[in-house]
């Protein structure tokens, strides 16, 4: 489980606190290096998250581990009346701000510090909500889902975007190539942090993906479950109702 693995192996600080203290790290460089890494591909899959959404017509949106707002920013398409980016790292919504009043998007899209494991909401509060590349870094991922099927409406609809691991040849022992090999060493040349792009590679290779990780979302009491594979397997979207 993603729990496992933490960003920096000798600090005595919990997940949450590691992960938090990374993001902000990297958040200056963090949009151009997952552009870098993803080859932009990582814009394709946010555009499908976005069609999926636009056709359940919600009036209120929640993207959890927001970052720096590219999902938020996305979700305007859907035609929502209000989006809410919530995320853990100062650093990180600093820079989607920055992105979102370039946008004049600020009466649309607001962004607010918070835990993904104890969300500042009512319950049944949300018509959506989603993860884009969040869920592994949850440092109690049951506790998370449970969280956000709370504040979500019934027949709300909660859609994950995630990193898998493809699982045909020959894209497996590519995808395996990339990942160790190559994210690291343009994380150590572009970042200030060389710990956080080996943590985001070794969190992708050993989080539940696929029907694994459909059985999480049904066992804390999601319906309707399916996962869509991406890009040869290298990401799923997954969709879910409450």
């Amino acid at each position: 489980m993603a729990d496992k693995v933490i960003p920096y192996k000798d600090s005595d600080l919990g997940k949450k606190e590691q992960v938090t203290q990374m993001f902000d790290t990297i958040s200056k460089n963090y949009d151009g290096l997952n552009r870098v890494i993803s080859f932009g591909i990582d814009i394709k899959w946010r555009k499908r998250v976005v069609a999926i959404l636009k056709m359940k017509n919600p009036s209120t949106i929640l993207d959890i581990a927001t970052g720096t707002g590219d999902l938020a920013i996305n979700l305007v398409q859907t035609g929502a009346e209000k989006i809410i980016g919530l995320d853990i790292s100062p650093g990180m919504l600093e820079v989607g701000k920055e992105k979102i009043s370039a946008k004049n998007l600020d009466k649309k899209v607001e962004m607010i510090l918070g835990d993904s494991e104890n969300l500042p909401f009512e319950e049944n509060t949300f018509d959506a909500i989603t993860v884009a590349f969040g869920v592994r870094n949850f440092e109690n991922l049951e506790k998370g889902l449970q969280e956000i099927l709370r504040v979500l409406k019934p027949n709300g609809t909660f859609i994950v975007l995630e990193t898998s691991v493809p699982t045909k040849f020959p894209f497996k022992q590519g995808y395996k190539f990339y990942t160790k090999y190559i994210l690291p060493t343009i994380g150590r040349i572009f970042s200030k942090d060389t710990s956080a792009y080996a943590y985001l590679c070794e969190s992708a290779s050993i989080f539940p993906h696929g029907e694994d990780f459909n059985n999480i979302l049904r066992k804390t009491g999601f319906i309707g479950v399916e996962n869509k594979p991406q890009t040869f397997g290298v990401a799923s979207i997954y969709v879910a109702t409450k």
